[in-house]
């Protein structure tokens, strides 16, 4: 009896050892797994957040031209006013000169 014992306690001791063991392995593949898909989330994040500042930087891009072909209109309109106002003072200065020279 003694003897049985003894061997059902050995075969008992094996069974939790391979429990054990089972165990451990299914914990590192589930470590593993969990990593591989952590990975896999990171790099689709990175991959996101270089789309975005993609589009952001086009967005910028397409404002920034907006923005400099607008302020190109308004200095094109500025130095037209700029000219007219000079070609007004033009005839008043050749005008000023003509009387001067005349009255002289």
């Amino acid at each position: 009896m003694a003897m049985e014992a003894i061997q059902k306690i050995t075969q008992l001791e094996r069974e939790a050892a391979q429990l054990r063991d089972s165990a451990a392995a299914e914990s590192r593949q589930r470590v593993q797994t969990a990593q591989r898909e952590a990975q896999r989330l990171v790099e689709q994040a990175k991959q996101q957040a270089e789309n975005q500042v993609r589009e952001l930087m086009t967005r910028a891009e397409e404002q920034a031209a907006q923005l400099s072909q607008e302020k190109l209109v308004q200095a094109k309109q500025n130095c037209e006013e700029m000219k007219r106002q000079a070609q007004s003072r033009l005839k008043q200065a050749a005008a000023m000169i003509e009387e001067k020279v005349v009255s002289d």
